[in-house]
């Protein structure tokens, strides 16, 4: 079984099945029966437990014997920013045209607040150009992206700017510099070799678990890809493959995972998010667009 960050399967439940019912409890036994089915061993999810709590994402109470996690406001703040891009219909293409600049000065003894700020960014794909330049695709929404750090970053630590191509000055030799295409389309492929695979659904311990994976895989695929535009990729760039693999797995395991879930929760079973329709050739490719 391919090995996955037990935050990151963490996130995907939180995402998926809690942090759209208001302050949902969640027992530790249910987090450590679904992550053992996705090959994660109850002490990692333990462990990874403590320091989400410690890092504000969660909030932690005993009942009786029982020990239960709830969703902060930060923590429900950051599954939301997420949920747009995980669950929309166009999560590889940047939104507006031009790029986003930021700069950014944080003091060195806050080198946390320095690393959730770096995280944000890498999440709204952006990648470090040069001299603390960094830069992303598109009109990125950086009010919405930082909102969660706003209360912790000092006045004026973040200066950004919307900016465009010049003619003479092409933006191809800076896109190869700030980020490495190849890496990115090795992170497709893998995504559509795993999940293309029924043995991967059929490897994790329930369709809860395996549906956990799925959007765990999916988020670091979010990531990976910072939604440049197809001028920059060949013309056969896997993200439309992706993208279909991804919403025909979600649809497969959906009812079985809600079904576990509001068993597991002692919840009524909630309605599905609703499907999203396949997207393929979202873009026009780069020999499309030079016609």
């Amino acid at each position: 079984m391919r090995s996955r960050q037990p935050k990151q399967l963490l996130l995907a439940f939180f995402g998926e099945h809690v942090v759209e019912q208001d302050a949902l409890p969640i027992r530790a036994g249910v987090l450590i029966e679904v992550l053992e089915g996705a090959g994660v061993a109850a002490p990692a999810t333990r462990a990874t437990l403590d320091r989400m709590v410690r890092r504000g994402l969660l909030s932690r109470e005993r009942r009786g014997r029982e020990i239960l996690f709830t969703l902060t406001s930060e923590g429900s703040a950051v599954l939301h920013e997420a949920t747009e891009r995980v669950r929309g219909p166009r999560p590889f293409e940047p939104h507006g045209s031009g790029w986003t600049l930021v700069t950014f000065s944080v003091p060195e003894n806050q080198r946390t607040l320095r690393h959730r700020l770096r995280s944000a960014l890498t999440w709204e794909g952006f990648a470090p150009l040069r001299d603390g330049l960094w830069l992303a695709p598109g009109e990125v929404d950086l009010q919405s992206a930082l909102e969660p750090l706003q209360a912790d970053l000092p006045p004026g630590a973040v200066t950004a700017f919307h900016a465009r191509e010049l003619p003479g000055f092409a933006m191809a030799d800076n896109v190869r510099a700030a980020w490495d295409i190849d890496r990115i389309r090795d992170e497709h492929l893998s995504f559509i070799e795993t999940w293309s695979d029924p043995a991967t659904s059929a490897e994790a311990g329930s369709a809860l678990s395996a549906q956990t994976m799925l959007v765990a895989d999916w988020l670091e695929l979010l990531r990976a890809d910072p939604r440049l535009p197809r001028d920059f990729m060949n013309d056969d760039w896997p993200a439309d493959r992706s993208f279909e693999v991804y919403w025909t797995c979600r649809r497969a395991l959906e009812e079985a995972a809600a079904a576990q879930f509001a068993a597991l929760a002692d919840v009524s079973p909630r309605s599905a998010p609703a499907d999203q329709p396949f997207a393929p050739s979202l873009m026009p490719s780069a020999a499309a667009r030079r016609r």
